[in-house]
Order: structure tokens, then sequence, then C-alpha cells
């Protein structure tokens, strides 16, 4: 993922609302959202070079998304481990997310730069290796990019302000407009708002939206995820098909701890 917002237990109906946009090349081959054949209690997007995610969630409600981290001054370590199985790794598993973030922030220098979250019923924990520590998230919501977490970037404040109005509008079936906007918005910042991460002034201000569009390289889908306060779990994928007008959309929903999934409204 290259942006995230989320509402960590913000409203009384809700443990978490996650909007989240994946950018990548698009010659990488994808998979969107769906059961996993080979670990058929994960819910996500597949990377099919790597194999790992860029986020995802289990019928047991567990949780993990990973952005990279967006420094070209610090050196790449060529062969490094995919960022994704670290999501896939924690999805896959049994260790409670506290635990996992502990556990890799002792492994964690091997990785290129990365932010990641991980949860579970007992806490959401924000890790990266780019800064020391493991972090649970109080209640409130948050926004996460290409540097460490809540780094005021232009599309990181206008993700948490969606995510607010959204929950403050959380009514019907409409609740969800400011995120699927935002989510697409495709507006680039001014320039004296943009950040200096070492890209260079057009790059900074090609990656500046929250939708990103070029030749090459831009975002690839869209997802919003709810898991609410009685344990229902639903997941919204809109997949970009590069040169194509439009998005595809996959639905998928279920409740915690129950082997089959209920119908999506």
């Amino acid at each position: 993922m290259c942006l995230i917002a989320l509402a960590v237990e913000a409203h009384p109906a809700y443990r978490l609302v996650v909007a989240a946009n994946r950018d990548e090349l698009y010659a990488r081959p994808t998979a969107p959202a769906a059961w996993w054949d080979d670990a058929p209690d994960v819910l996500a997007g597949r990377d099919l070079r790597e194999g790992g995610t860029w986020m995802g969630v289990t019928r047991a409600g567990r949780f993990a998304a990973v952005t990279n981290y967006r420094d070209p001054g610090l050196a790449q370590t060529p062969g490094a481990p995919s960022r994704g199985a670290l999501v896939a790794g924690f999805l896959r598993g049994a260790v409670d997310a506290e635990a996992y973030a502990h556990g890799l922030a002792r492994r964690a220098a091997r990785y290129n730069g990365f932010n990641l979250l991980v949860g579970d019923g007992a806490g959401l924990f924000y890790l990266s290796n780019r800064t020391e520590g493991v972090r649970r998230l109080e209640p409130g919501i948050y926004g996460l990019s290409n540097a460490l977490l809540d780094t005021p970037w232009p599309k990181v404040l206008r993700a948490r302000r969606a995510m607010a109005d959204a929950l403050s509008a959380a009514e019907g079936d409409a609740w969800d407009g400011p995120l699927w906007e935002v989510l697409a918005d495709r507006v680039i910042a001014a320039d004296d708002a943009l950040p200096d991460t070492g890209v260079g002034a057009e790059r900074e201000r090609l990656l500046s939206p929250p939708f990103i569009a070029s030749d090459v390289y831009g975002t690839r889908a869209s997802t919003l995820l709810t898991i609410a306060a009685d344990g229902e779990v639903r997941m919204v994928e809109r997949s970009v098909v590069p040169g194509q007008p439009a998005w595809t959309e996959s639905r998928h929903a279920f409740r915690i701890g129950a082997p089959a999934s209920i119908p999506a409204s």
C-alpha cells in the first residue's frame, strides 16, 4: 500500500475502518482480493511475483498492511526479503500482533524500508524499520503513506480528513462516500506543500495525489475494509486495469470466527 487512512475504535459501530490505495508498477503481476487457496482463512490481494500481499484480513479478525518507505538517499539492499511477506507471514500465523511486531523489530534491518500495521482482537500495532520501537495505536484516526505514521504529507492529511468526515456521517449506505472520493482524488498538491524526499520536484508532484497515474506506475487498487463492533468484516476492492477506462469491483463479507461468508450488500 502507499496510502492508508485508518480509524481505530473511533466510531461505536466499528472497531476498525481502513481506506487504502495500493500503488505499483503496472507490469507487476497481481491477483485481486480473494480467499487464498493455500491459506483458506486469508482474504487478500496477492503479488504474483513474490507471493506476498500489501493488505489483508483473516477469518479470525487478524489484519495487516504494509507500505514502502521512500528515501532514495538510503541504500537499498539487493536480494532483501519481500516486504509483502511481512503481511502474509502475520496473516498466515497464530502469533499475536504485539508479539509478532516485537519479534519482527529484532530482524527488521534485513528488509528495505517499510511501515507495517498488524492487529488482532487485542490491539493494533505499528512498526517501521526507519524508527525505533513498536507503537500500540490508541483509539483515533491515523494516516500512513511512504514516510512514518502521520507524517503530514498532503495526501495523508486529505485521507485523514476524509476518514473523519465519513465517520461523522456514518448513516445508511452512503457514509463511505468521502473515502471513495479521496481514494480517487488525482489533484496534485501545491508545490509549497510537497514533501522533499529526494526524488525531485517533478516526481514529488506525480506522487502527491492520493490516486497516482502515470505511464508505467500508479494506483492499482483501492480498498475499503471495515471490522464492525459485532465482528462483521466487509472488504470492497476496486481494481484499476491500466489502459482501460473502468475498474473492477469485488466484495467480500464474513463474521469473525464463522466458517462461511455472509452475503455482501
